[in-house]
């Protein structure tokens, strides 16, 4: 599990896709804030992740508190996304492997959650 946290890491630094495709299980599972059903196999979650990633990915995304049972994480972090301040937690479920299982984003308040809804929409048309 420690390996896949930082591989996890090195993936929120340099966006490398390639890694990230490493990291994701076949049979892994995306739970959005903002989307009902939950995103099943490798390629879902891998968009939805590469789709994050463009959203969130400017310089004031910070992991600000990072909390490990076991293969299960919770990493808590800050953002702000079009002047509006955005709080959240990924919570990361890694297999015997180091492969991300399972994968569930929380974000708050309503006003970031409808800015995140909003992003992720136009990134995931242009997928």
């Amino acid at each position: 599990m420690q390996l896949g946290l930082a591989a996890w890491h090195r993936y929120m630094v340099g966006h490398d896709l390639g890694l990230l495709e490493e990291l994701i299980a076949p049979d892994a599972v995306f739970h959005s804030p903002v989307v009902h059903t939950p995103q099943a196999g490798r390629e879902k979650v891998l968009m939805y992740l590469t789709a994050a990633g463009k959203v969130f990915g400017n310089d004031t995304f910070r992991y600000v508190r990072e909390v490990i049972d076991g293969p299960e994480v919770v990493l808590e972090f800050t953002a702000e996304m079009d002047g509006i301040k955005v709080n959240g937690i990924d919570m990361i479920r890694f297999d015997l492997e180091g492969r991300i299982v399972d994968f569930k984003v929380m974000v708050r308040p309503l006003k970031a959650i409808n800015k995140v809804w909003e992003m992720m929409a136009v990134q995931l048309e242009n997928t």
